[in-house]
């Protein structure tokens, strides 16, 4: 008798030079042959002929397409009920908002999803969950995971350099993340999926053990891109973000919750991931190389974030998700994270008074 979890994972995970211009041969591969394309603002300018000729030379029916910039679930939702009865799969080109809108107007119609992402700055073009705003207010939605990736290493250069600032931030939270999974289970208030362990352990020893002479080199960033991509695949496997988003990204969220700009979610979480990684005495050198060898310390230090405002985003954190039991939800180790945050040398070149 077969026991365990019936999981989704990518039919199609393509990630490369040139992977973009690929993309009618991979959708006519997969037998979808009538698909609707939604293109991040400005996009179909920038990368619409490409897309458009590769469709039409495998055969492939676009029904529709259009630039789409509304992450309102209101919107999606009337969105996902609008789309041709004939569609077999819906594409989403572009960053964070536009593949989010796509996941879910598919997940609600039950169809296959491609997502396209052109900037590398989280692993949500992964993932299993939606952030739509929900009354007004960011949230994430359950959806599925993309039946398809699709990740051009060429389309990626071209974005500003912050974003792979951000991706790089992202990918070294899994360091700090799975230490907390594993705090919280020990405690008793998780059970520990050993294979998504793995995975996401994998992941990130694949990324930071990365040889690169510059952030945008090609096998810097497809590695980064791979272990986005398994990053997402470990959620789905333990069936929460457990294995990716610990107390580091409860220090991002909460900044969110507050901050009248905040930076990207990455970034915040790149530095937030630093101080847990001191806070756990887990991998902290590691994580330090990698923030100064790519060049994330300069960048994070010309924001001029202020130390202020990630000690009240501390003292918030285990309010932004209670029933998680990570090292911050518990006084000691928040007060060792203020007091490091006030003397760490590192920070007092990255963090303003």
């Amino acid at each position: 008798m077969q026991t365990g979890n019936s999981i989704a994972i990518p039919a199609i995970l393509k990630v490369g030079k040139g992977a973009l211009n690929g993309i009618g041969a991979y959708l006519k591969e997969a037998r979808l042959t009538q698909v609707v394309i939604y293109f991040g603002n400005g996009l179909i300018d920038m990368f619409g002929m490409g897309v458009m000729q590769s469709l039409k030379d495998a055969g492939v029916t676009v029904l529709e397409y259009r630039e789409l910039d509304t992450v309102d679930i209101d919107d999606i939702i009337t969105l996902a009920f609008s789309l041709p009865v004939h569609t077999q799969a819906v594409v989403s080109i572009g960053g964070g908002k536009v593949i989010d809108a796509g996941k879910y107007a598919a997940f609600l119609k039950n169809l296959p999803f491609i997502s396209v992402p052109t900037s590398s700055s989280s692993d949500g073009f992964s993932s299993a969950s939606a952030s739509l705003l929900v009354d007004g207010r960011r949230t994430s939605v359950p959806a599925r995971v993309a039946y398809g990736i699709i990740v051009d290493t060429e389309v990626i250069k071209t974005a500003p350099e912050k974003f792979i600032y951000s991706g790089i931030g992202d990918m070294i939270s899994k360091i700090t993340s799975l230490y907390d999974w594993l705090y919280e289970a020990s405690l008793g208030y998780s059970i520990l999926n050993d294979y998504a362990m793995m995975i996401a352990k994998k992941a990130v020893n694949s990324f930071v053990r990365t040889p690169f002479s510059g952030i945008k080199d090609d096998l810097f960033l497809k590695e980064l891109l791979d272990s986005l991509a398994m990053s997402g695949i470990a959620n789905e496997i333990a069936g929460s973000s457990a294995p990716t988003s610990g107390s580091e990204h409860l220090i991002s969220h909460a900044l969110d919750k507050f901050l009248e700009n905040p930076q990207l979610h990455g970034v915040q979480v790149g530095i937030a991931t630093y101080i847990m990684s001191k806070v756990q005495d887990h991998r902290y050198v590691r994580v330090g190389t990698v923030l100064q060898e790519t060049g994330f310390w300069k960048y994070a230090a010309s924001l001029q974030m202020k130390k202020a405002d990630f000690i009240k985003a501390i003292d918030m954190a285990p309010s932004i998700k209670p029933h998680r039991h990570t090292y911050l939800h518990e006084e000691k180790y928040r007060e060792a994270a203020k007091k490091l945050v006030m003397e760490d040398a590192v920070l007092a070149e990255v963090l303003a008074e």
